[in-house]
């Protein structure tokens, strides 16, 4: 086999390439073909990932308009008409919302930390605003109502309903679910967040200053990109790969097997752990023995903040830096195979790359990120209230939940009463929603609630599972109606391919009275096949 993949093609005008679009024009030119805006950035993504070839010409970078259209081809209706074909026709296409870019799918507070199975802030929007349409005929909700979500997962109703002029109350099983809601929604003291985000970056820096790992992680860094501008070069490799011009298991196998002595002699050089002592927690398998170490230093640090609100918000920062420096490979992070704690052939990147060894990149790229994403919500946010409860909707007491902790909101709700749920339940046995944040459980020593959780991933998929899920979410809209208004909405997003929803209703004494589907696109961590979901209405059953 070649030591390099590199030829001299990339650079050639073939007779094919009779029409040539700098990357500018190539962008115009995409954006009018499907309707949707693609940027100079979008162009130069597709070059780098090889989905289209780089053509340089006369100094100046070029790409084929045949390869451009060839490439959108899949984007320009036929999406829409594939779905409808495997889902059926009564999709409702303007529900796909697949003309938002994805920064607006997850604006401002909704991208503060991760989180499986969350919709996107426009669905929610689309069901609690005034407007009206051809699909949507009806107003549900108005300013001032009160919005409940039973399942509040990462908060994007209650996000919402503070941007429409709603209250809202989010109630989750997951004392760490609750904490990223709340944390969206809290009104901070920005001067002191920003301070003790400082204050711990510098203690941090120093931490890490009394060590070789700096050091030890530049000069590994040096002889990787030395490794793969030869034998990985950028878009050369990526283009034959996707040619398949090249046989990328054997020749990355190969290319991991030459780079590892290097590896480990930087390592024995300077005196590097890669691996923990023990195996007993979450923590000590996914991290290494300096990352755990610098999160436990971050964390007590943490714990010296005074303020709770600054406390919880850095929490959930550290938290998200965490999730992204556990040792796995960057193509692995959701599912979590096996720690890998040496170089490795990223599929992903299309080149080696190497674990982490110091968290202090994301933290300091999170705490940016985070202050940025709270002054953008602070300008599009009303004066509303917003809460997350911990605690099992199936029996909670919301009335005296809320009254523990915010009495004026709580006088508010006895009062005026729920208008209504939006909010997208659990699926059967698919999530284990605790699981996925276990290393923030580790840490912070949050309980554990798995039992409760109703449609849990350990019980399955088999008829028990679903008799116990079809009790647990009527049991829930049973406790519901002792605080909604007479005139009440309920809207659940669900693909219920049991169709266990009409079962749902009929035992909480409820009635389907809409069904809305939608293509689902660009799934998180999931499959990339064609998928539907339902937003069943719900109201009282005459």
């Amino acid at each position: 086999m070649a030591d390099t993949p590199a030829g001299n093609s990339i650079s050639t005008v073939t007779a094919l390439d009779k029409h040539l679009l700098t990357i500018k024009e190539a962008s115009v030119w995409a954006t009018n073909h499907i309707g949707k805006n693609v940027t100079a950035s979008n162009i130069s993504y597709l070059i780098q990932y090889g989905r289209i070839k780089k053509i340089d010409k006369g100094g100046s970078v070029f790409v084929s308009l045949t390869e451009l259209n060839d490439y959108y081809k899949s984007y320009k209706g036929s999406r829409e008409i594939l779905y409808k074909e495997k889902l059926g026709g009564n999709l409702n296409w303007a529900l796909s919302f697949d003309q938002y870019k994805e920064a607006e799918t997850t604006k401002h507070v909704h991208r503060l930390h991760p989180y499986k199975g969350k919709f996107i802030p426009q669905l929610v929007e689309y069901f609690l605003d005034a407007h009206t349409d051809n699909f949507k005929k009806d107003i549900f909700f108005n300013a001032g109502d009160i919005i409940v979500d039973p399942f509040s997962g990462s908060g994007t109703t209650m996000v919402q309903s503070a941007e429409l002029g709603m209250n809202a109350i989010g109630i989750d099983i997951s004392e760490f679910n609750a904490l990223i809601s709340n944390v969206k929604v809290t009104r901070y003291n920005i001067a002191d967040v920003e301070f003790e985000i400082s204050r711990i970056t510098s203690a941090l820096q120093s931490f890490i200053a009394r060590t070789d790992i700096v050091e030890f992680d530049e000069e590994l860094s040096r002889k990787l990109s030395e490794f793969n501008n030869k034998y990985f070069p950028v878009p050369e490799y990526k283009y034959k790969l996707h040619k398949k011009e090249i046989n990328e298991s054997e020749y990355a196998l190969e290319k991991e097997n030459m780079f590892l002595p290097v590896f480990i002699d930087l390592v024995k050089r300077y005196g590097i752990e890669l691996e923990q002592k023990k195996y007993d927690t979450f923590l000590d398998k996914w991290y290494s023995a300096h990352i755990r170490a610098e999160i436990e230093f971050v964390n007590s640090e943490i714990q010296r903040i005074k303020t709770e609100t600054t406390k919880n918000i850095l929490r959930v920062i550290l938290s998200r830096t965490m999730r992204s420096c556990r040792a796995t490979t960057h193509a692995d992070l959701a599912t979590l195979l096996e720690p890998v704690t040496t170089t490795y052939y990223c599929a992903k990147h299309g080149k080696m790359c190497k674990p982490l060894f110091s968290i202090l990149k994301w933290w300091k790229t999170y705490t940016k990120d985070t202050i940025e994403r709270i002054l953008k919500f602070d300008k599009l946010r009303t004066n509303t209230e917003q809460i997350c409860l911990v605690g099992d909707s199936r029996a909670i007491n919301i009335f005296a939940e809320v009254d523990k902790k915010k009495p004026i909101f709580g006088k508010l709700l006895r009062k005026q009463k729920i208008a209504g749920i939006f909010s997208s339940p659990p699926y059967v046995g698919l999530i284990d929603y605790h699981e996925q944040h276990a290393y923030a459980y580790d840490l912070f020593k949050f309980e554990r609630n798995d039992e409760l959780e109703i449609g849990p991933l350990f019980r399955g998929q088999g008829s028990v599972a679903k008799e116990s899920y079809i009790e647990g979410i009527s049991t829930v809209l049973i406790n519901f109606k002792n605080y909604f208004i007479n005139d009440y909405n309920v809207f659940l997003v669900a693909n219920d391919k049991y169709n266990m929803y009409p079962i749902i209703a009929e035992k909480a004494g409820m009635a389907i009275v809409e069904q809305f589907h939608r293509p689902v696109l660009n799934r998180t961590e999931k499959g990339k096949g064609a998928y539907s979901e339902t937003i069943f209405h719900l109201k009282e059953k005459i």
